[in-house]
């Protein structure tokens, strides 16, 4: 195996936060069903999957959320979000499996050339109720993160956050 030309490891060092879209282009439904699978192969804890995704692609809903989630602004532009969640009652660790199942998400957006962006509802209480009122979510299911995705309305360099100073073996 060729490991400077590894895909995989190009999709993570690539892969960056988009905010804005172009509006004329639609994701397609095979599009979000890659999306969707990719997060499903994440790794969880015991193998609970306790996982819940919303797929929003109502305009209103994405305005709304736009209006109360004080970071995902960029839903207006955006023709899809997804909404990852997760089920107390399955684990209480949730969260974690969550936030792998978010980032196989971004990881896939942009091997596929969409542009998208985590914005956190968990832990922050009012995101969270905004988000479960908005879709309407039974009170064992919590929102981690909503992932405003649509083609990239802008050029935009990742970031090489690379810092081996933040590396430590064996001691501090």
């Amino acid at each position: 195996m060729d490991k400077t030309h590894n895909y995989t490891l190009s999709a993570i060092y690539h892969r960056k936060s988009v905010r804005t879209y172009l509006p004329e282009k639609a994701i397609s439904a095979s599009e979000i069903d890659l999306l969707i699978r990719a997060g499903m192969a994440a790794p969880s804890g015991k193998d609970t999957r306790p996982w819940e995704i919303i797929v929003v692609n109502e305009r209103a809903i994405l305005d709304t959320l736009a209006q109360e989630l004080p970071y995902a602004k960029m839903l207006k532009n955006a023709p899809v979000a997804v909404i990852v969640c997760g089920d107390e009652t399955i684990s209480s660790y949730w969260f974690l499996d969550c936030s792998a199942v978010t980032q196989n998400i971004l990881l896939a957006a942009e091997t596929l050339g969409l542009g998208a962006v985590w914005t956190a509802a968990y832990p922050y209480e009012d995101r969270m109720t905004a988000v479960a009122k908005q879709i309407g979510l039974p009170d064992n299911i919590k929102a981690l993160s909503v992932i405003p995705i649509g083609y990239p309305g802008e050029n935009k360099k990742h970031k090489d956050k690379y810092d081996k100073n933040k590396i430590h073996y064996n001691k501090w």
